[in-house]
């Protein structure tokens, strides 16, 4: 066996055919000669970090992850600053890094990308001693994600999220000062602020065009839509994929702090942690090598699936 020593992290709520990932997983590997990897299951303590670390203290130089994005930002956090690479397979029904990578629900393309080689060092966002891989956010994006039902989220997907979203359009805006790498404090009345190291949200809308994920700084949004209108006016331009959008600013900085006047809802990479007054955020430039297409054709780590999802098919096609 050639390989690098591998490892995998799941989160077995969000992976009903345990067996199934086991074969593909396994298949795509011996395949390719490399060695068998170490399982860790995480669990309603540990949602992924102890594992990773775990791992990594065994030896393994490259970390499948599969699961939602609670699972993905925990393995994010263990493995970010080390030289440890991160493969995502899909799982669940959020994954916002997954959907950025271009990966659907598919963990046969997951590990035919690690297996292709393709690796690339990206940045993170930290909170505290949390870190993100694509965006944070505090207010109405955070509303949206705890209006929705798992159950809905496991029926319909990511659209979903449309029925979170309405049930707070017409929610007050926030009282906000928002401060970019300690400069003079800016006061907003935004729906939400959110802060973005790659570009896509949910079901590939891209909200932050111009994100590089890998340039050592974050893209800030503030959206300040008041009523249904300026909402409509917002998604049309975000859907047109529109350079400048309305009732939008945007900003790139290395150090964020939102502070507002009453608690919020908060989320990092699509997952709500404890609601708050404040979200202070740093970037850790390159912290993070993560497996990527090759090659690659989008600042945004999206590709054209092509090449690996063909190779993908015979490795599914092995494992069932």
């Amino acid at each position: 066996m050639t390989g690098p020593r591998s490892a995998v992290v799941f989160n077995p709520v969000k992976v009903p055919d345990q067996e199934f990932l086991r074969r593909t997983i396994e298949t795509g590997l011996s395949g390719a000669g490399w060695p068998e990897p170490a399982w860790y299951e995480t669990t309603p303590e540990d949602p992924g970090s102890g594992q990773a670390k775990a791992a990594v203290e065994g030896g393994a130089e490259l970390i499948f992850v599969c699961g939602g994005d609670g699972t993905v930002m925990a393995v994010v956090t263990a493995l970010a600053g080390t030289d440890v690479a991160l493969a995502v397979l899909p799982a669940g029904t959020g994954n916002l890094l997954a959907a950025n990578l271009g990966l659907a629900n598919d963990p046969a393309t997951g590990v035919q990308v690690a297996l292709d080689g393709g690796r690339r060092r990206i940045d993170v966002g930290v909170v505290g001693d949390q870190c993100f891989a694509v965006m944070a956010g505090m207010g109405f994006d955070a509303h949206m994600l705890a209006g929705t039902s798992e159950t809905a989220k496991k029926r319909i997907g990511w659209i979903a999220y449309v029925g979170g979203a309405v049930k707070h359009l017409r929610d007050r805006p926030m009282r906000a000062r928002v401060v970019l790498d300690g400069g003079p404090p800016m006061a907003r009345h935004p729906r939400t602020v959110i802060v973005g190291n790659v570009g896509r949200l949910q079901g590939g809308v891209r909200l932050l065009s111009q994100a590089d994920p890998a340039d050592g700084r974050l893209d800030v949004a503030i959206l300040s839509p008041n009523n249904l209108g300026h909402w409509a006016r917002l998604a049309w331009a975000v859907v047109r994929r529109r350079d400048r959008i309305p009732l939008m600013e945007t900003y790139t900085a290395e150090r964020i702090e939102i502070h507002t006047r009453r608690l919020q809802p908060r989320q990092l990479d699509g997952d709500l942690i404890e609601p708050g007054r404040s979200l202070k955020i740093h970037v850790k430039p390159a912290a993070l090598l993560l497996c990527v297409p090759v090659p690659e054709s989008d600042p945004d780590l999206a590709y054209d699936a092509g090449t690996a999802k063909r190779e993908a098919k015979e490795i599914r096609e092995a494992a069932s």
